[in-house]
């Protein structure tokens, strides 16, 4: 668990260059302040300086290492609707397409990063400190956006889409017909490439791949086939040295999702990010929801606390479960919730540091 107690990065990560490079690259894609730099929240830089954490005592050889650089091979984002998923995982999947996504050693005074140094002529230069780690565009990404449905993928692949043809991206990459073609490589349109993956998708399942976008793993179920396709992309990711990211809503634990066996599993290369409410708040009792509410949708500015509590109180009517889940962001199971609050808070006591 990576649980911020006070959003402090005090590790060597590429967070802060690929902080840099998104705003450069990546435009809000809609809303009123479309067109404008995206520009990350906290917790959504948090999880992306998680992402880029290199291990502690780390040796460069001028080797390339691939997934072995990063203290995480997974990260996992669990957090309530309307939080801008979708938009920052469209902005992570851009940094593996042909930002700086993987290590390349230790800054000395004076190293800078230049976009202009690997094919980009939008400008950008960011200039390290001395012991910062450096970062390098992938050779050869194969990258999956992976979902249950089409309709799922577009959480992803419509604000990725939207970065491409507004912003400085387009010269690097092109929109095609179901896919998303990484210009300036060699082997043709079957190299270099991001796809938009479902369950259906068997001839892509499977197949190498340095980076995948798995979103809303709380609806991945053997039943659907989609605990299937998490094990073929992981076994594609192996092989190629690559990672992934997760992002889904609270689950219910009576479906036995991807997402829950990845949070069971606590493996110390397995990074979740997870804020649930506090315990002593309850959905059931109405007076708490906005509290709730405020506390699980802090570090998303532009979330309207009274549209969304609106709408909750709506559902809750019929489905007090899937309100909860969805905007209180709650782990339940079936009607009620999976484990009494303070159990989980036990079970995590020194959840705010990393492993």
């Amino acid at each position: 668990m990576i649980l911020p107690t006070n959003w402090c990065v005090d590790f060597p990560t590429l967070g802060d260059l690929w902080d840099a490079w998104a705003q450069a690259h990546c435009l809000i894609p809609d809303g009123y302040r479309r067109g404008e730099a995206f520009v990350w929240s906290d917790w959504q830089f948090w999880c992306a300086a998680n992402f880029g954490r290199i291990r502690a005592g780390l040796q460069w050889e001028n080797i390339p290492l691939g997934a072995r650089a990063f203290t995480y091979r997974r990260l996992q984002v669990i957090a309530p609707q309307k939080t801008g998923k979708g938009p920052w995982a469209a902005s992570m999947t851009a940094i593996q397409a042909v930002g700086p996504a993987e290590f390349d050693g230790w800054a000395a005074a004076g190293d800078t990063y230049r976009c202009s140094d690997w094919g980009c002529s939008c400008g950008f230069v960011f200039p390290y400190q001395a012991g910062e780690p450096k970062g390098r565009p992938h050779p050869s990404p194969l990258i999956q956006l992976t979902a249950t449905s089409e309709d799922q993928v577009e959480n992803t692949y419509r604000p990725l889409r939207a970065m491409i043809q507004m912003g400085p991206l387009r010269h690097q990459m092109a929109v095609r017909d179901g896919f998303v073609r990484i210009l300036g490589g060699l082997g043709g349109d079957d190299a270099d490439r991001i796809d938009a993956v479902t369950a259906s998708a068997d001839s892509r399942v499977g197949n190498p791949v340095t980076f995948c976008e798995q979103d809303e793993t709380g609806l991945w179920t053997k039943r659907n086939r989609m605990t299937k396709v998490a094990d073929a992309q992981r076994r594609g990711l192996a092989g190629m040295g690559g990672r992934a990211i997760e992002t889904t809503n609270a689950y219910d634990s009576a479906e036995q999702s991807v997402a829950q066996t990845t949070l069971e599993a606590n493996l110390a290369d397995i990074a979740t990010f997870y804020i649930p409410p506090p315990k002593h708040l309850r959905w059931e009792r109405k007076r708490d929801r906005r509290r709730i509410l405020e506390a699980v949708y802090k570090g998303s500015p532009w979330v309207n606390i009274d549209a969304v509590l609106a709408e909750a109180d709506e559902i809750s009517l019929r489905d007090p479960e899937q309100a909860e889940r969805f905007f209180g962001n709650r782990i339940t199971y079936s009607s009620g919730s999976w484990l009494p609050a303070e159990l989980w808070e036990e079970h995590y006591a020194m959840a705010g540091e990393s492993p």
